[in-house]
């Protein structure tokens, strides 16, 4: 008679599991900063959006002033606009007759990514995540 066991050993099992907790640790944070650019980038892409829709705004009033976000206004004002998950919300913080700045400020999951700003004249900027005031690079 022949008594083989066919199967993996325990050592056999438990160098497998150690290959994927590595391959795992490795890879989650890669994956975790492509989720955090692609929320980034809709909420510039709800910026840019919210930007032209203040121009339209300025070619039928002749001014920024009263212009507003979120119920009623020109633009949602959250993004992503579809979704349950809101990962920043924009605002006007500046509206005057011919200038505006547009933010996007970063909540939930995204609360350490820093803020975006757009202002009329076409400057484009991110904040420190600490201080949505102060300037750290261009988009």
């Amino acid at each position: 008679m022949n008594n083989k066991h066919k199967g993996f050993t325990l050592i056999e099992i438990l160098i497998a599991l150690a290959i994927m907790s590595i391959l795992t640790l490795v890879a989650y944070p890669a994956y975790q900063e492509q989720v955090n650019k692609s929320r980034r980038v809709d909420a510039q892409s709800g910026l840019l959006a919210l930007s032209n829709a203040l121009e339209r705004y300025h070619i039928n009033n002749n001014t920024f002033v009263g212009a507003a976000v979120g119920a009623g206004g020109l633009y949602p004002a959250e993004t992503p606009i579809d979704g349950a998950n809101k990962y920043y919300d924009l605002s006007i913080p500046v509206a005057t007759a011919t200038t505006y700045t547009i933010r996007a400020i970063p909540k939930n999951a995204q609360v350490d990514d820093g803020c975006l700003q757009i202002v009329s004249i076409g400057t484009r900027t991110r904040f420190a995540a600490d201080d949505c005031s102060g300037a750290t690079s261009n988009w």
